[in-house]
């Protein structure tokens, strides 16, 4: 006998489809809010944004692994928030913050790094960041403060915090931060004369009062000191 098409068994399915843990796209909210991601890692840009993607209502729409294809990217796609790695190749993503203040107004920023610095905290508030992480936390936590800066709330690591506060502000002029960063890799203070398009005798002044501020013995020492501070 020919079965009925009508009486036949239906196709099994999931027994618990509500336990997965990424919202199918079709039941998602209508209005989700779209990431920008910014990491030079090629692995951990992915891993972040397929856990990101997990969460109900939030999308990530771009992708980017320098610094200086952030604003472009931004622009493009407009995203509600912009997360932002520090060390990018092209340009940090603290100068790429203060451009998007400028250019995106209305994409909020977080700031995500390895790299837990006071300096670095002061740098992210002067440039507009509405929020800063390190990459330890658990992915439902980053998760919360992308909605929370979303809000308007300002999400800063409570430890990095109290560490800023204590550290104090950044002693060096942005001229000797300059110097100061030109001097890397071996440049003579006649490469750095020529680059900043200073005098030689003006270079050196700057070294030394770096060299002073940072307590240390050369401009190589006072490299890695401001470095470690995060005021380069």
């Amino acid at each position: 006998m020919t079965p009925d098409p009508a009486r036949q068994a239906p196709q099994a399915t999931a027994p618990y489809p509500w336990a997965v843990n990424e919202m199918p796209r079709d039941h998602r909210p209508a209005k989700s809010i779209r990431v920008l991601l910014a990491e030079d890692q090629g692995m951990m840009r992915g891993a972040l944004a397929l856990l990101l993607g997990m969460e109900a209502d939030i999308e990530v729409v771009a992708q980017v692994g320098a610094g200086d294809l952030i604003v472009d990217a931004a622009l493009t796609h407009r995203p509600d928030v912009a997360l932002l790695d520090i060390e990018l190749p092209g340009k940090s993503g603290l100068d790429a913050a203060a451009e998007l203040r400028d250019q995106a107004p209305d994409c909020r920023v977080l700031i995500l790094t390895t790299f837990g610095r006071p300096g670095y905290l002061r740098r992210a508030m002067e440039a507009g960041a509405a929020g800063f992480l390190v990459k330890d936390g658990p992915v439902e936590e980053l998760a919360s403060s992308i909605r929370r800066v979303l809000t308007g709330e300002t999400v800063i690591d409570p430890a990095l915090a109290a560490a800023a506060l204590s550290a104090g502000p950044n002693p060096l002029t942005a001229r000797e931060c300059e110097v100061l960063s030109t001097s890397a890799d071996g440049a003579t203070v006649a490469d750095i004369a020529d680059a900043l398009h200073l005098s030689e005798s003006t270079v050196r002044n700057y070294l030394s009062s770096a060299i002073g501020k940072t307590g240390t013995r050369n401009r190589t020492e006072a490299l890695r000191e401001a470095r470690q501070q995060g005021w380069l």
